[in-house]
């Protein structure tokens, strides 16, 4: 793969994530077995990194630190992005300052510069995303229309993006 594929990918990726606000975060439990949960990603432009607060006592925080590979998945309008990579805990208190807000600090009482909040980032490996075109009205109009027609529904892209 190219730089310039890479980097259009990463663009694509960028465009479909602009608008999500929550993901379920996917880590290998240290009992083997993975684990999701939903969590709020921070406002940042996406360059392939996603940062997440979390508490530094929190299970995903101990999973990530016995085993860093991840999956992040997003859903937002007739879009979805399931994104794989590898995650850090990251002890930064510029950065946590960079990215709190509100929305983190109701959750973290003690402020960016407590040892008991932590960043999480991911670095992103690649990704695969499915996006319908239009609204969710155009996609079921599609799957009535193949229902009549016999064709398949077209339901949109559906590719695959190398990040590393």
């Amino acid at each position: 793969m190219t730089t310039d594929e890479r980097t259009e990918g990463t663009a694509r990726v960028a465009d479909l994530l602009s608008d999500a606000k929550l993901c379920m975060f996917t880590t290998h439990g240290t009992d083997g077995h993975l684990k999701a949960r939903p969590m709020a990603l921070q406002e940042t432009e996406f360059d392939g990194d996603l940062w997440f607060f979390a508490a530094n006592d929190s299970r995903k925080v101990a999973d990530i630190r016995s085993d860093p590979s991840v999956n992040v998945s997003f859903q937002s309008g007739t879009s979805w992005v399931s994104l794989s990579g590898r995650a850090s805990v990251v002890l930064d208190d510029a950065k946590k300052k960079d990215l709190w807000s509100q929305g983190v600090a109701a959750w973290f009482e003690n402020g960016p510069e407590s040892d008991e909040v932590v960043l999480i980032r991911v670095e992103s490996e690649g990704a695969e995303f499915w996006s319908a075109p239009g609204s969710k009205v155009s996609t079921l109009i599609a799957y009535a229309k193949s229902r009549i027609t016999g064709d398949k529904p077209d339901v949109g892209d559906n590719e695959k993006v190398d990040m590393s």
